[in-house]
């Protein structure tokens, strides 16, 4: 089975109650808090990217600690996993793939200008890693994905809380216009994973347990803090992941029947899926297994509550909570406008009037002086789309589809470059991984794709100011060319740009730079960016959890030495892809040239006579 299977997958719990409790001095209410002067975690004074620096560790073989016992923290010391350095810097490749044949790039690179400046964070996956409804022990069975657990799942809070910090400081060195977050931003679409995420970009004071908040005065992931929160001189956008709206990115809740367990006293029970990702709805004659919970109240987050139901005389039960609660694709669109950072909405204040409930696509113009339109694309199949198979797919029904070729349509006419950002990526993953571009043909009764991938390309393709693609969701770093379908119009290609996850190593958010070169080309600068940990902080041992967990599973998505090249018209691997370069250290940096059409750099000659 492919690897990429194990990412989306679903649950199968009870319905409970519960209630609010006091413990010690701090008090919990349904998800909020007050503390008084609540400490925070400073982050490194040392701030730099991987221009600079780069994350580095060594392979341990052979193998120590089993892929299916990562839980097995107390052991990593011994064996030397989690250990790393500073390595050296990573250069930025210049690309001239999408250029016509005889292009040769401008003489001084230093004569060019900065159009727009700004920051890429997805696949955050803020985890409630004491909720009953996650899935732990797919990884024990599986020993491939550490979607399901990860070492690093017990500091999702923290960690951002440190990336936006590592953002700060670079917007201190050269101003950041805008950031965007490309989906993912909770794990499992529940209401207090939401609140920690836009809270801790707030900077409010974050108390990242739930439950029976055990260990909520004494062990370093549980204790309150207080998140340092973005410079609110940057705006931030929001896009939408699966892991946003479906169970555990995967199931539709109510289709699956699992609206009102989130808030269950017991611990899922669920068959292992991900040997059956096609059948996510009828896995009850298999064994079933508890899915288990991270304890709280110990220093390594052990993992219990976990194994065969039979072997239990009673179902495996937690404190409730009622924040633990699932939230509607509508629900989740209006928490974002609950914050005290701009914009109010954070973008899903510019969705257009008449569209559906949890309608999650809409466009901005970061810079008023700079043609530039980001076009922010829900790409994630629907709850209703009758599909039985892991909701991880990329999709769009007709009404997003109609919005998509308006956009790029009025960006043509108005003169504007043009950026879509959107959750999934597209022509990389092969037919059945189950993060590749939705094809239901198969059931014609169901929901249909309004558009093929090869009709999707086809229309990107007609559109010369489209430079880039942007993407997370495969928690890797790769860049590919979609090079022009007119050799005689190389204006008609464009570029995609994966980010990685701050969920898994390499733990990176990128740095964006659009440039206008003095031959009126285009410059896309992408830079990986490693959060600034300090030492002995909470952010500094998930890094370590992070690199140890790498060591362990080995996962060779994200340091690959070669990238499938995929046939669009049916998600086939044909070859090798050439434009997706092999990325050791996990990271991938690159200055990514993109021709201009007569008419869009006339204009920009107009605006910006000299650089």
């Amino acid at each position: 089975m492919d690897s990429s299977m194990t990412r989306r997958d679903f649950i199968k719990v009870s319905a409970g109650t519960m209630a609010c409790i006091s413990l010690g001095s701090l008090t919990f209410s349904c998800g909020t808090t007050s503390a008084a002067q609540t400490a925070g975690y400073p982050i490194d004074s040392t701030v730099s990217t991987t221009l600079q620096r780069t994350i580095k560790y060594t392979t341990i073989s052979p193998a120590q600690i089993a892929a299916t016992n990562l839980k097995n923290i107390a052991s990593y010391d011994t064996y030397g996993y989690g250990a790393w350095s500073y390595g050296a810097a990573l250069v930025s490749e210049k690309r001239n793939d999408l250029m016509a044949t005889a292009y040769t790039y401008p003489a001084d690179s230093s004569a060019s200008k900065v159009l727009v400046r700004f920051f890429a964070i997805t696949d955050i996956h803020i985890i409630d890693k004491e909720s009953p409804s996650q899935v732990i022990y797919l990884e024990m069975l599986m020993g491939k994905e550490t979607s399901t657990y990860s070492p690093t799942m017990l500091y999702t809070t923290q960690v951002l809380d440190a990336a936006i910090q590592t953002v700060n400081a670079l917007h201190k060195q050269t101003p950041i216009d805008f950031g965007i977050s490309l989906g993912d931003a909770s794990n499992s679409t529940q209401y207090n994973e939401l609140r920690w995420y836009i809270d801790v970009i707030d900077g409010k004071v974050i108390t990242p347990s739930s439950g029976a908040h055990a260990g909520a005065n004494k062990i370093d992931y549980q204790k309150q803090f207080k998140a340092a929160g973005l410079n609110p001189a940057i705006p931030w956008y929001q896009a939408i992941g699966n892991h946003d709206h479906f169970c555990i990115g995967s199931i539709p809740l109510d289709a699956g029947g699992l609206r009102d367990s989130y808030t269950s006293s017991e611990v899922v029970a669920m068959a292992n899926t991900l040997a059956y990702p096609n059948d996510i709805y009828n896995t009850g004659n298999h064994q079933l297994y508890y899915m288990g919970v991270i304890d709280g109240s110990t220093p390594n987050g052990d993992v219990v509550k976990a194994g065969k139901v039979g072997d239990f005389a009673t179902p495996p039960t937690v404190v409730p909570d009622p924040d633990r609660r699932s939230l509607t694709k509508p629900e989740w669109v209006n928490e974002f406008f609950k914050t005290s950072t701009a914009p109010v909405g954070h973008g899903f204040n510019l969705v257009p009037p008449g569209q559906e409930k949890g309608f999650a696509c809409y466009s901005f113009v970061p810079k008023a002086t700079v043609p530039l339109k980001v076009i922010v694309l829900d790409d994630t199949q629907r709850e209703d789309d009758g599909s039985t198979g892991i909701h991880g797919r990329g999709f769009l029904d007709s009404a997003r589809w109609k919005w998509l070729k308006a956009e790029l349509a009025a960006g043509d006419a108005a003169g504007q470059l043009m950026i879509i950002a959107a959750h999934i990526p597209i022509g990389v993953e092969v037919k059945n991984s189950f993060m590749e571009w939705f094809d239901n043909s198969a059931n014609p009764s169901s929901m249909q794709n309004a558009v093929d991938l090869p009709g999707l390309l086809a229309e990107l393709h007609s559109h010369p100011n489209l430079l880039m693609w942007m993407a997370g969701h495969r928690h890797v770093n790769a860049v590919k060319a979609f090079a022009s379908d007119d050799a005689a119009k190389p204006e008609r290609g464009f570029w995609q740009v994966e980010t990685s996850s701050l969920h898994d190593f390499p733990q990176q958010l990128r740095m964006f730079e659009i440039k206008l070169n003095s031959d009126y080309s285009i410059s896309i600068v992408a830079t990986n960016v490693d959060p600034a940990v300090k030492a002995g902080t909470p952010a500094a041992t998930a890094r370590k959890y992070a690199v140890a967990a790498m060591q362990i599973v080995n996962a060779p998505d994200i340091v690959q030495t070669s990238a499938p090249l995929i046939n669009p018209a049916d998600q086939s691997v044909i070859g090798t892809d050439p434009s997706i370069r092999p990325m050791p250290t996990g990271s991938y940096n690159a200055e990514l040239f993109v021709q201009l059409s007569a008419e869009m750099k006339t204009k920009m000659q107009t605006l910006f006579p000299s650089l």
